[in-house]
């Protein structure tokens, strides 16, 4: 079972990846983590992820997917009862990119979770994550940046996934635990 986790930046996506992989065993492939952890050690991909995300802007697609068909190839072992795919895809392009490299494994996608909060809570998350984690792109100008970024970019994929049948809106503000349970629910009928 392969399952996107979707929503802007601050929507709850990792945490509720983490109770999704506790439910389902799913290998949690997280492309913001990916590309902090070579941000981190200073490779290329890392040094070329940096000059767009420290702006506000997305990677190129070549580079994600080479970082996550990389990723996925490594794992093969923890990816075989699925994949949780949390901040990718992030466009139409890239759907149509996930879609080729899991049919080429003989998979698929089988559920889009869609985390929709508003932009006000969205920017109060945020700010409060920066402040605790010292993340440098959850300051204001960023988060605006990046839900401009959302909202351009990533806000059509909701609609080519519920044009295939997959995608599961789920109402990101509120008690964690309901929301999972709203989250389950829907992905135990798509799945």
């Amino acid at each position: 079972m392969n399952i996107v986790i979707f929503g802007a930046p601050g929507s709850g996506k990792g945490t509720q990846s983490e109770r999704l992989i506790k439910e389902y065993g799913l290998h949690h492939i997280s492309t913001g983590e990916l590309l902090r952890d070579h941000i981190a050690r200073g490779t290329e991909i890392g040094k070329v992820a940096d000059s767009y995300i420290s702006q506000g802007n997305l990677i190129p697609d070549e580079l994600m997917l080479e970082l996550l068909e990389h990723e996925i190839d490594t794992n093969s072992q923890k990816t075989s009862k699925g994949i949780i795919f949390d901040g990718f895809p992030r466009t139409v392009p890239q759907a149509d990119a996930l879609k080729a490299l899991l049919a080429r494994r003989g998979s698929g996608i089988h559920a889009v979770v869609g985390l929709e909060v508003a932009d006000d809570e969205l920017v109060d998350r945020l700010v409060k994550r920066g402040l605790e984690s010292g993340r440098s792109d959850d300051n204001i100008d960023t988060i605006r940046k990046r839900l401009e970024v959302y909202h351009r970019q990533t806000s059509p994929l909701r609609e080519y996934y519920v044009s295939e049948g997959k995608y599961c809106p789920i109402e990101g503000a509120g008690d964690v635990e309901k929301i999972f349970g709203d989250i389950k629910r829907a992905v135990d009928t798509l799945v």
